[in-house]
């Protein structure tokens, strides 16, 4: 056995201390992968104790001691440190027999690879790196394409010489590790060409929300240094993983297009440099990878991360010339893995200042930071990340920014507005109906946003102390009603993944239609009638890359509805069907072709109606195209459908057969297709619709507004909209009954057992089966339905007492 060499196959984890976490993990990485058609290019470890002679033949250790010494005394700069430490790391000589055994084992390498001369990617590997309480990821140097045995010796010098970084250096401080008792590794590894390929890196958990069960893959064209520093916007995959053991599904919930503006490719000429160059725009427009290799990719990965017991990060690369897919290292991540989800979080400040703004408060939580008021629609991407976002309502179009800002305050809307539905399923608190905000609250100013102090919520001047409580999920109390969540992106679905529910009660399509798609469904259904061009351009934008453009609706709804599933997966998801009005319809890129203005569109066509009329039909047929690919396709049979608005008997059949013509028959498959129960005409005949559907949702917006007469969009009647009139309550508890009698179930979905827990308390006492709440409320609703159960159980028991 070589004294400083070792080869990939020859290691396992516990030579860490020898080669470092990342060729270490190299060589079990070898033993790990199956029959996915992946491998681990071929190399070889120069170890730590070449680096270690490196040192001691060079006289190293006293000289750098004293450079770290007078760092730390602050007589020199860390930069300057490492400067003068590299310095004369790179003006050393590598030990003889050190560089004889690279040279050697370079040498059989290149034969392995049938050539005098192969190109190698010489990476370093800290003996402290990729371990679960270090990772030393990005932090020392990589040389690619490589070749020649002097050119490798030398760049394996060179990885030395980047232990110390000036990166580097200033973890280690922070970590408390002695400098020189870490050494560094370098691993010598066959090239995967990937200047026409692709690279990228692959998690098995989510690495925003901490979801466990996706795989994501991040990938763009070239060498992959671009992606995994973060300066490339690549394309983004989302597999399933429970799902992914059976071969027929194809449970790809996400597919992201990446901008992909630049890519890596090698400087030829000039030794193994690379450099940045400008992509076509066939390559931006299209995916880097193919649907069979995601999920190639997705397989390999999970039996990583079973094999290694732990969440991984994972390099990978797709050869340019042969095709080929290679792992070319995996470590373990470090960052949601280590998070804590079981706990939720609560608010206090500390101390109120000037009050500037206050309205109606969305969530429980406070954050401070500089406000960033948007005046004009085209000012919302100069938005920064962590900003206090200042508007006079926000726009459909407007999440991908909305779900980088720390919270919202808007001068219009109530607790129904999209500002509100997103900021609760963002996990963000949000300020509704201030009124005066975009005067009062200008771009800079250093503000606190407080919604910890009952419905209203207040916009304080400076930033204020504040704490936050910590709620352990597992003091959640049990319910007997089932208590389920609202969600509308498939990003806040993720977000909540740990809440201890009972499933989803109400996935709106709507949002995804308006948020996601953005383009009127019979605008591709028949884009030929759309006759504003610049409308024309942008369908043709948004569809270039799908065969038909029905497909590009067909294809993001069915993954956005996907992705939600997952989120619960076995849990039950309920998905309704659109109920965009005809206004909102016509806000959408074609709109105005297909939509007629009508005077009150609340109780227009809508719902039902909408979906068996002769115009709109073929859209329908492509939600239930979407809805069927997701149960069907990607595998989500814990997906149910629930129809908005079904005002009679007679369009209640209607609809079920048009339901049953596009493949979503009840009972196909298990399928289960519930009402929603928000008109009078379905309480009164619960027992007709009873026998047409498997359940009902009360729906209580709509069902406050048609028994009260009030417009529920309505500012003027605002303080007469009110679930607990006793005229609303009555109605509901005569839901309940007759859902009961007819030997159903029933639930709630609507907002106001999430506004107000007496609402909910009222529910539980009614008998409700289910009631389904916007998250940032969940653990207080919870509570109050727990007692609520639990003071009519004690009623009941005092009742039969008082009779016996």
């Amino acid at each position: 056995m070589s004294e400083f060499i070792r080869w990939f196959e020859e290691l396992s984890l516990k030579d860490v201390p020898l080669v470092g976490g990342k060729n270490a993990s190299l060589g079990r990485l070898i033993g790990t992968i199956g029959d996915f058609d992946i491998a681990v290019p071929r190399g070889f470890a120069v170890t730590a104790d070449a680096y270690r002679t490196f040192l001691d033949e060079n006289g190293l250790r006293a000289a750098i001691g004293e450079e770290i010494e007078q760092m730390r005394r602050n007589a020199i700069s860390v930069p300057h440190a490492g400067r003068v430490i590299r310095r004369m790391m790179l003006g050393a000589s590598m030990p003889q027999a050190v560089a004889a055994e690279i040279r050697s084992a370079y040498a059989e390498l290149s034969r392995w690879c049938m050539g005098d001369s192969a190109a190698v990617a010489v990476r370093s590997s800290a003996t402290a790196e990729d371990l679960p309480e270090a990772s030393f990821a990005g932090m020392h140097e990589s040389f690619l394409n490589v070749s020649g045995a002097d050119d490798v010796v030398d760049a394996v010098q060179r990885c030395f010489a980047s232990a110390f970084t000036d990166r580097a250096i200033v973890y280690r401080e922070e970590k408390h590790f002695d400098h020189l008792a870490i050494a560094l590794s370098a691993g010598v590894q066959k090239m995967v060409q990937a200047e026409r390929g692709v690279s990228g890196v692959i998690f098995t958990i989510d690495p925003d929300s901490g979801f466990p069960n996706v795989v994501v893959i991040n990938a763009s064209w070239g060498f992959g240094e671009l992606v995994v520093k973060g300066m490339v916007n690549p394309d983004q995959f989302t597999v399933f993983k429970p799902l992914l053991s059976d071969r027929v599904l194809r449970p790809i919930i996400e597919k992201t297009l990446g901008a992909k503006a630049r890519k890596l490719v090698l400087r030829h000429g000039i030794g193994h440099s690379l450099h940045e160059v400008s992509t076509s725009g066939a390559e931006r427009q299209a995916f880097v990878l193919a649907d069979d290799e995601i999920l190639r990719l997705a397989r390999c990965a999970a039996q990583i991360e079973l094999q290694y017991g732990a969440p991984m990060d994972i390099e990978f690369a797709k050869d340019g010339i042969t095709g080929e897919l290679f792992v070319l290292q995996a470590r373990p991540e470090t960052v949601q893995s280590r998070k804590r989800h079981d706990v939720l979080s609560s608010y206090r400040l500390r101390r109120r200042g000037k009050r500037l703004v206050s309205g109606t408060a969305v969530g429980e939580a406070i954050v401070s930071g500089r406000v960033a008021r948007v005046l004009e629609p085209a000012d919302i991407d100069s938005v920064p990340d962590g900003a206090i976002l200042v508007a006079t309502a926000t726009e459909p179009d407007w999440t991908p920014v909305l779900e980088r800002v720390a919270g919202i305050v808007t001068d219009s809307g109530g607790r129904t507005c999209h500002a509100a539905i997103v900021a609760r399923e963002l996990g963000i608190p949000a300020i509704v109906g201030t009124e005066v905000a975009t005067e009062i609250l200008t771009t800079g100013l250093e503000v606190t946003l407080s919604c910890a102090e009952g419905e209203t919520g207040c916009v304080y001047e400076e930033r204020l102390p504040f704490d936050r409580i910590d709620v352990p999920l597992a003091s959640i109390p049990k319910t007997q009603a089932r208590v389920l969540l609202n969600v509308s992106t498939p990003s806040s679905a993720l977000q909540w993944w740990n809440l201890p529910a009972d499933g989803i009660g109400l996935a709106r399509i709507e949002f995804l239609i308006s948020d996601v798609i953005r383009i009127h469904p019979m605008a591709l259904v028949r884009p030929e009638l759309v006759v504003n061009s610049e409308e024309r351009e942008e369908i043709e934008r948004l569809t270039a890359g799908y065969a038909r453009p029905v497909d590009y609706f067909v294809d993001r709804l069915s993954r956005g509805i996907a992705q939600i599933a997952a989120s619960q997966y076995p849990r039950p998801v309920i998905v309704r069907t659109s109920d965009l009005k005809s206004n909102e319809y016509r806000n959408l890129i074609g709109g105005d072709a297909f939509e007629h203005v009508e005077s009150n569109p609340m109780l227009g066509l809508r719902g039902a109606s909408r979906y068996t009329s002769e115009a709109y039909a073929p859209a329908f047929a492509l939600e239930c195209e979407a809805i069927l690919k997701a149960r069907e396709t990607m595998g989500f049979s814990n997906i149910a459908v629930l129809i908005p608005f079904c005002r009679t008997v007679e369009e209640a059949d209607r609809v079920l057969m048009e339901l049953a013509r596009n493949g979503l028959g009840r009972g196909r498959n298990g399928l289960e297709v519930l009402m929603m129960c928000e008109i009078p005409s379905n309480v009164i005949l619960m027992h007709e619709f009873a026998k047409r559907f498997n359940g009902f949702s009360i729906g209580s917006n709509d069902l406050t507004q048609l028994i009260l007469g009030v417009d529920r969009d309505s500012a003027a009647l605002a303080p007469v909209f009110d679930e607990h009139n006793e005229a609303v309550k009555t109605m509901i508890r005569q839901a309940i009954t007759a859902a009961h009698l007819a030997g159903r179930k029933i639930g709630l979905c609507g907002q106001a057992p999430s506004d107000d827990p007496e609402f909910a308390r009222f529910l539980a006492e009614a008998g409700i089966d289910s009631i389904s709440l916007s998250p940032d409320s969940f653990v207080r609703a919870k509570q109050e339905i727990a007692d609520a159960e639990l003071e009519t159980a004690v009623k009941a028991d005092q009742a039969v007492a008082v009779l016996v």
